[in-house]
């Protein structure tokens, strides 16, 4: 019977929440235009440039790199300094969104990297990105650019010890049940894994290189960050070959058709991209080697993170709208709670910059603005250390890989963090 009732409770809300929506309300309305046009947006700026790639990735951390590796490296009884040094530093390396980081994070959580490390690779990834804090410092003062790189890299160490004590008890269970695995052979050198996974870091990374601003050498290399991942993309095809023997002639088909999209449509090099994704899973999909275990890892990480993504974005969009663009919440509203630099304000820039979900670079202008508005400088630094690190939709996913009860010390402790340094930051004279 209680079951009967909780099935009635959610049909019943179900139907009033569609009963008394507010359709035809211009707010309303506009909201959901607004969420439409991000999730779209994401779907084509994000998807194939960032989050295939970085599924690809994903499972070959799974298929590939051995547990004992993992466990040596990054897990619970690693040494401490060299685990969560590599781990809080890795935003300079992949230059990634809170989203994108996501396949990764996953990857190398369920291999057995103990929960410290983890998170605070979690945080950094999107966190500690050169280019970003280059940017920061050079439209909103150095002041702001400084602490924001410090922050993140101490946040990431910080993160880390914390979520690792804290639930050091599920930490021993994990690390007691990733030793009783029986160890798996490698039958490939390590130098030969380390090459592979640089090869599709390098993809990843140049593929979503920056922009064409004027920041120097990130934007001499962006202008010829194409030419760079096809000739990543040529050594990944040759390494398929020699390592992993996959047909030679369905190899050069995928390489040409690849080199075709990429010559015929120049303005949409994300084609390309596509269509060697496309060409990948051909190649492996139904093996029964290694190879084949790369697609259905890479493949089960995309079905469990899509679509809860693709919901979070929408669902973003729909309450805070686009840069530039309401959603249902007004943007006087925040505008005018992170005026100052009082503690109140700092915290609700800290909670609305992790429900806020950032491209990589936009956070700069979108305070930019703020701050022309009346934001503080603490309210600015604690939404630039809490708002490219989370976001609504990387919440939902990183639920489901660590739980509710993880995620929400997670998401807590950069918040109160963040909150804390941009009240602290506010007071410093300057």
């Amino acid at each position: 019977m209680k079951t009967e009732l909780k099935i009635f409770a959610w049909l019943a809300a179900v139907f009033a929440g569609v009963y008394f929506l507010p359709v035809g309300t211009p707010r309303f309305d506009h909201a959901v235009f607004e969420a439409l046009e991000l999730t779209k947006w994401y779907a084509r700026e994000h998807v194939i440039l960032c989050l295939l790639p970085a599924f690809w990735i994903a499972g070959a951390i799974a298929a590939f790199l051995s547990k004992e590796a993992v466990m040596k490296y990054l897990g619970p009884d690693a040494p401490k300094a060299a685990s969560y040094g590599v781990a809080s530093v890795s935003g300079t390396i992949l230059a990634v969104c809170s989203c994108t980081v996501l396949p990764l994070f996953s990857g190398i959580y369920r291999m057995g990297a103990g929960l410290g490390p983890a998170t605070a690779f979690l945080y950094s990834g999107p966190a500690i990105n050169a280019l970003a804090v280059i940017l920061t410092a050079k439209i909103l003062g150095w002041e702001i650019g400084l602490a924001r790189a410090i922050g993140a890299v101490l946040f990431a160490l910080g993160i880390g010890i914390l979520m690792a004590w804290i639930f050091r008890n599920d930490h021993t269970e994990k690390n007691r049940h990733a030793l009783a695995t029986p160890p798996a052979e490698n039958p490939r050198p390590l130098w030969q894994t380390a090459a592979f996974f640089s090869v599709l870091v390098g993809i990843l990374v140049f593929a979503n290189w920056g922009t064409d601003q004027d920041a120097g050498f990130f934007a001499a290399v962006h202008a010829i960050k194409w030419r760079i991942t096809a000739l990543l993309a040529v050594v990944l095809a040759v390494l398929l070959r020699v390592w992993h023997k996959l047909p030679a002639g369905r190899i050069a088909l995928v390489a040409a058709l690849t080199a075709a999209s990429g010559l015929l449509v120049p303005q949409h090099p994300s084609l390309a991209v596509l269509v060697a994704t496309l060409g990948l899973a051909w190649l492996t999909a139904g093996r029964d080697d290694a190879a084949g275990e790369w697609f259905s890892e890479s493949w089960s990480n995309a079905k469990q993170i899509m679509p809860l993504l693709l919901g979070g974005v929408f669902l973003a969009g729909f309450m805070l709208g686009r840069p530039g663009h309401e959603g249902v919440i007004p943007s006087e509203w925040i505008a005018h709670l992170v005026g100052g630099n009082s503690i109140g304000a700092n915290f609700f820039a800290s909670i609305a910059g992790a429900f806020m979900y950032f491209a990589t670079l936009t956070e700069v202008p979108i305070i930019q603005g703020l701050l022309g508005s009346g934001m503080g400088k603490g309210p600015a630094l604690a939404l630039l250390l809490a708002g490219p690190a989370l976001s609504l939709p990387s919440m939902l996913v990183i639920s489901s890989i660590i739980g509710p009860r993880k995620t929400t010390v997670y998401v807590t402790l950069v918040i109160v963090l963040s909150g804390f340094t941009g009240w602290i930051f506010g007071m410093l004279p300057g």
